[in-house]
């Protein structure tokens, strides 16, 4: 992901700073940031605590009002209707299978976690792909949220 964002800083001149961080522990003081972006990051942690600890975390880093867009899988998405809330999902890198870890959120419960983080919830949306009438099915839940002061 890191070197995604280097070229695109590259493609549109963007001046930035990236580093490679543990999401429990960052690297930044308190207050730092006005606006975050995580994207399909929480889904990879396992246990309650650490994505509690995660997401409070994005808080402390985040200046007072400050904003953060989140991303997760949905559990509710049909191809997971028949499985647990932990799947070890296949991805295929050249000749070999990997087995990645993703915890899969409903709406309600991230919101509810996000919530205990100290944020209020802006906005709870599917991607911008998923057009259906109910966003209980989409592929991944998306979240606009802002520290409370």
């Amino acid at each position: 992901m890191l070197g995604f964002a280097r070229k695109y800083a590259r493609k549109f001149n963007f001046a930035v700073e990236l580093s490679l961080a543990d999401v429990i522990s960052l690297p930044y003081p308190d207050g730092t940031f006005d606006w975050a972006i995580s994207v399909a990051t929480y889904h990879h942690i396992k246990g309650e605590k650490e994505r509690q600890m995660a997401l409070s975390e994005l808080r402390r880093v985040l200046k007072p009002g400050g904003e953060a867009f989140i991303t997760v899988w949905n559990r509710w998405q049909p191809r997971f209707w028949f499985k647990g809330k932990e799947v070890a999902v296949p991805w295929r890198k050249r000749d070999k299978t990997l087995y990645r870890y993703y915890y899969l959120f409903s709406y309600a419960e991230l919101e509810r976690l996000v919530k205990q983080a100290g944020f209020d919830v802006l906005n709870s949306f599917p991607e911008g792909s998923y057009h259906f009438p109910l966003k209980l099915f989409s592929r991944n839940i998306c979240l606009l949220v802002k520290r409370k002061r």
